[in-house]
């Protein structure tokens, strides 16, 4: 478990299904996490039952973010493409909307960035924002990640195309 004054982070839990079934079911947070449709507690429950799978085999890794004062979940943090020889994975960071600028996906990032650094050695960390999400870029840049690039157009919204922007920050 990794922790700090505002948050600690976790593996999953079989508990976590009902917050699980809030979270990826929540339609504001679908234009982040490519959803396009609900998901069931079954195909959550499956899931949960190989959460627990190693990272170096299945090459990502889910943390729940919890709030420190009473151990509630608030959101996910997740490694992805996990890439061992080149030193280096993607993170997703998802937050409950009613737990929301609150600090937490700060204080989850500044923890996973101080982990993939001292514990799993990675060369750095990228991540992929669609240019409309200005609050998730400011948290990126604020915790040192650097624009690289723009994938034009690259994100179908409700509203039309949107561009993507790709950040990355060296360990």
């Amino acid at each position: 478990m990794l922790q700090s004054d505002t948050i600690l982070l976790r593996a999953l839990e079989d508990t976590d299904l009902e917050f699980l079934y809030a979270l990826e079911n929540d339609p504001a947070i679908w234009g982040v996490s490519d959803t396009m449709a609900p998901i069931s507690r079954y195909t959550l429950r499956q899931y949960l039952d190989h959460a627990g799978a190693d990272l170096q085999e299945v090459r990502q890794l889910r943390l729940v973010i919890c709030a420190s004062y009473d151990g509630h979940p608030v959101g996910t943090i997740d490694l992805f493409n996990y890439e061992p020889l080149h030193q280096r994975a993607g993170v997703g960071i998802t937050v409950l909307a009613s737990e929301q600028r609150r600090g937490y996906a700060h204080a989850a990032l500044a923890l996973l960035l101080q982990y993939g650094r001292d514990h799993l050695r990675l060369h750095q960390l990228y991540c992929t924002v669609a240019s409309r999400n200005e609050a998730s870029a400011r948290l990126f840049r604020g915790a040192g990640f650097r624009r690289v690039g723009t994938r034009r157009q690259w994100l179908r919204t409700a509203s039309g195309w949107d561009d993507a922007i790709e950040f990355q920050c060296l360990l």
